[in-house]
């Protein structure tokens, strides 16, 4: 492709323009705080999506937390990957398996409720910088928690400390108190043409 002088000249002008906007916008952000981050909808993607943000701060020195509220103890890449990390990351599958494989709601409850006592474990630990509460959406949805009380205490977590919450179907209350809410849209799956779940892709 040939860029003549003129078409130079604007793109530069049109960048110059751009970067002032954008720098001006930057400089106007001064606020630093722990976040709570809400991955969400029918996409696939959302416990990936934090997956990819424990790697971005393990980069930066920090101790991750992560609770697993529905998966069990599968054997999953992200968990081998991170296992070579040692004592910086804290992980913790305590669910029993999908809804429609355990068919027990009150075998359900017991275990949400051991994990969102490992999860306030955790945020007790001044050490861990980012907690990843893997499907804990699930949880509330069918209930297995209080939802004012899990909200409640998420929003008073240390100032210091960020918070990732995955699964589908967020609560309106929880979306309300979030930092920041990324739904994943489904716009085509390939397990509609028949492909299984495959290791390195799905687990």
């Amino acid at each position: 492709m040939t860029i003549d002088d003129g078409d130079a000249a604007r793109h530069k002008a049109k960048m110059e323009k751009r970067k002032a906007v954008q720098d001006a916008e930057v400089a106007g952000k001064t606020l630093e705080k722990g976040l709570l981050i809400v991955n969400t909808g029918p996409g696939k993607g959302k416990s990936t999506a934090a997956f990819g943000l424990i790697l971005r701060a393990l980069g930066h020195g920090w101790r991750i937390g992560v609770v697993q509220f529905i998966k069990g103890a599968w054997s999953t890449g992200e968990r081998k990957a991170l296992d070579a990390f040692g004592d910086q990351v804290s992980w913790h599958s305590m669910g029993e398996g999908f809804t429609w494989e355990t068919q027990d709601k009150a075998r359900d409850i017991a275990a949400a409720t051991r994990a969102f006592e490992k999860a306030r474990e955790l945020m007790a630990d001044e050490s861990i910088r980012l907690l990843v509460l893997d499907e804990l959406n699930i949880a509330l949805r069918y209930d297995y928690l209080p939802l004012a009380e899990v909200v409640a205490i998420l929003q008073a977590r240390r100032p210091d400390l960020h918070i990732v919450v995955t699964g589908r179907n967020a609560k309106p209350e929880l979306i309300e108190a979030a930092d920041l809410v990324t739904e994943m849209t489904l716009v085509k799956h390939h397990f509609a043409a028949g492909v299984k779940a495959q290791e390195g892709i799905e687990f």
